[in-house]
């Protein structure tokens, strides 16, 4: 990429409301990092419909940023661990999103990765619930035409997103984490084009958690449990309120 241009993230694509869906911050500054694997650390939250400034760095990388304010830094960096967790079943991960749809935690946002009035064609639907017998979170999903390219593939940034919002689930459902998480750092590889049109399962497992922070393993497959990336994330959960 050139030294730097501007973009906007569009308001349909937020996370929390006015701030943007931080899966696909994280995928817009990996395409223009030179690297397979990249790991995208936030400072601030980005927000919509403001345009913000993406540098490239001296490492390969590129950074974010509003005037004076660091939002992002995207690097290269090792790959995620290639021992994922077999994907879970589309028919055990159908049953898991149905179970999280029926009863979902208290707290949920109007993200374009994982709300609840989201349609196939306006988000992702990452409707992650456990899955019996597995310490793992998981959804089955079928990204609508919409939200492809010309190619008929899902963006590699939406690819990214795919990687997100089953981290928060798996920090709830799995560690009795409260609402309003933050993905702090993503990182991830993708291992090959994701058609639109396709069942696909998002899932996500712990790693590793300490005060305020925890850290998951994210994955996305098809149907017939092919991986299609792999992640590795760090979330952190708001100070308490005084």
């Amino acid at each position: 990429m050139s030294d730097f241009e501007t973009i906007t993230v569009p308001e349909r694509l937020h996370g929390y409301p006015g701030v943007a869906f931080g899966g696909y911050v994280a995928g817009v500054l990996a395409a223009r990092a030179a690297a397979k694997s990249v790991r995208v650390d936030f400072r601030r939250p980005v927000p919509t419909g403001a345009p913000v400034r993406l540098t490239a760095t001296a490492d390969g990388g590129c950074e974010l940023t509003a005037g004076e304010l660091l939002l992002a830094v995207a690097s290269p960096a090792e790959a995620p661990p290639a021992d994922s967790p077999e994907a879970p079943s589309w028919e055990r991960a159908v049953a898991a999103a149905e179970a999280f749809r029926a009863d979902p935690p208290q707290g949920q946002a109007d993200c374009f990765g994982c709300g609840l009035d989201r349609t196939p064609a306006t988000g992702l639907r990452l409707h992650c619930g456990t899955v019996p017998g597995r310490e793992l979170v998981a959804a089955a999903w079928t990204p609508a035409p919409e939200l492809g390219g010309a190619d008929g593939l899902l963006p590699p940034e939406l690819v990214w997103g795919a990687l997100d919002c089953p981290g928060n689930a798996a920090g709830r459902l799995l560690d009795g984490r409260g609402a309003g998480a933050v993905t702090a750092a993503l990182g991830a590889r993708l291992l090959r084009p994701v058609p639109v049109g396709e069942g696909l399962v998002s899932y996500a497992w712990m790693l590793s958690a300490s005060g305020r922070k925890y850290t998951v393993g994210t994955a996305l497959a098809t149907a017939d449990g092919e991986l299609c990336a792999v992640g590795e994330a760090l979330w952190v959960e708001p100070r308490p309120r005084p």
